[in-house]
């Protein structure tokens, strides 16, 4: 039993059940092969076929006289991805026999770079060639396209995710002291957007798919009618009941910042994700559905009062050049991440999530395995499947990261440690949890994340099906 004392409020207990796990040597091995990153590449022929979005002119033909430092292209489902497509190859060295097993990663940089390298140096030389690099044309133009697509009257392009939660909070009025409830279960930022604000956050249960769990939200807003406002996280890329939400909003007149980095494109009963809160807040983050070459993010709201005054936060908080009527941040989209995004991945966005779906789809239908359970999908959820995760039993779950990891396929952990037992909490001290915590706590403890992203091949997902089903437990 843990005991958190609280530095603010009148409250000055709360108790709640936690475990840790600790990470072993191997663990973090492991946890290594999660930390792809994007590497320069460079000799090419011609660039492959792109798609076109109102706004967005196809530039593969200036794409393709870039001073040839270009990769061939390949297609998404063409059976060959960024590896070599052998299950294995050998070689003599001694007199011994050497297997080299290929790797099905988490995600896929280099293949991702073959499909659109042309398109994206063609992007950045059209930036460079512009002589204009903050908060220009480029930015505009993708902030329209991104707000038709998403369905809202304004998108402001900000520096990352966590910027976009605490920009959102801020446009909702928060104060310090003031609580927000959250999710135990999700990435640091989200909860560190609140404490940014010096606001308190507030933690409640998840359901057995990881999303807040909407029932306690409503069991302690009817007891604590000073929470006021709500950040829930579209995790995995499920959607939260986007009705239970309004319904909550509107009883308890909430302010709502919905943390939609994992979950662009997710609908719920056809209604889209970030339409309930008078915010939604997105990342670019390269793993993300809609991933940048670095970092980026994005305030998304109908409200123009709300959007005019996310433009100033990000801006310094000016108002007009040099005028500053409150402390704001530098948290500006750039110009060459925002005609990246706009040239290149946001017309492709559909297309690599249909993939995403249809990963998912064989993995649900062919993880036969009793030693391995898959976490449900949210009833009524339109998932855009940001990550695939699956259970397996708590102290064995290294052992099944091994096993996979033998077979050649890469694995994750998406969370293994709830925000409350993060020492930067207990050190920030100023929290709440209501409850045991025991879904997001059997999340942390077992969940294993497995490939999926657009670039994986037929190939591909058999062996991570062969590898799953292989686990003896």
């Amino acid at each position: 039993m843990t005991t958190v004392s609280l530095r603010r409020g009148k409250a000055s207990r709360i108790e709640y059940n936690s475990r840790r796990n600790a990470t072993s040597g191997s663990a973090k091995q492991l946890h290594q092969q999660e930390a792809e990153v994007l590497e320069g590449v460079s000799g090419a022929k011609n660039a492959g076929s792109g798609f076109s979005l109102s706004g967005f002119p196809d530039r593969r033909a200036s794409a393709r006289g870039i001073k040839g430092q270009l990769l061939e292209m390949s297609e998404i489902g063409s059976g060959e991805s960024a590896l070599a497509r052998q299950a294995s190859s050998s070689s003599r060295r001694g007199g011994r026999r050497k297997e080299t097993r290929v790797t099905v990663p988490l995600n896929d940089f280099r293949a991702q770079w073959r499909t659109v390298g042309a398109e994206v140096l063609a992007a950045v030389d059209r930036v460079g060639a512009s002589g204009w690099y903050i908060l220009g044309r480029e930015v505009e133009r993708f902030e329209s396209a991104l707000a038709s697509t998403w369905g809202l009257a304004h998108a402001i392009g900000v520096g990352n995710g966590l910027d976009a939660i605490e920009i959102g909070l801020r446009c909702l009025g928060i104060r310090p002291g003031d609580k927000v409830l959250t999710s135990p279960l999700s990435a640091f930022a989200t909860t560190l957007a609140v404490m940014r604000c010096a606001g308190v956050p507030v933690f409640v249960d998840t359901d057995a798919s990881g999303l807040l769990d909407l029932d306690r939200c409503r069991e302690l807003l009817s007891h604590d009618r000073r929470i006021r406002l709500v950040v829930p996280v579209h995790l995995y890329g499920h959607c939260v009941d986007l009705e239970g939400l309004e319904t909550l909003r509107e009883e308890f007149d909430l302010g709502i910042v919905e943390d939609c980095a994992q979950a662009i494109g997710a609908r719920f009963r056809g209604r889209g994700v970030g339409t309930v809160g008078q915010v939604a807040a997105v990342s670019f983050y390269p793993t993300k559905n809609l991933g940048a070459l670095g970092d980026g993010g994005a305030v998304l709201t109908a409200d123009e009062a709300i959007a005019r005054r996310a433009r100033a936060l990000r801006h310094y908080g000016q108002s007009a050049t040099y005028v500053h009527d409150e402390a704001g941040l530098n948290s500006r989209l750039d110009e060459v991440h925002a005609a990246v995004l706009g040239d290149v991945f946001l017309p492709r966005l559909a297309q690599w999530t249909t993939r995403r779906t249809e990963v998912a789809t064989r993995y649900r239908s062919e993880v036969r395995n009793d030693a391995v359970r898959l976490v449900p999908v949210p009833e009524g959820s339109a998932s855009v499947w940001h990550l695939f995760p699956v259970l397996c039993e708590a102290r064995r779950r290294e052992a099944y990261r091994a096993h996979l990891s033998g077979a050649g396929v890469s694995t994750g952990i998406h969370y293994p440690r709830l925000i409350p037992e993060q020492k930067a909490m207990r050190d920030y001290g100023s929290y709440e949890v209501h409850g045991p915590l025991k879904n997001a706590q059997k999340l942390a403890e077992g969940e294993v994340s497995l490939p999926i992203h657009p670039f994986l091949s037929e190939d591909d997902v058999d062996r991570v099906m062969s590898a799953v089903r292989g686990w003896a437990g």
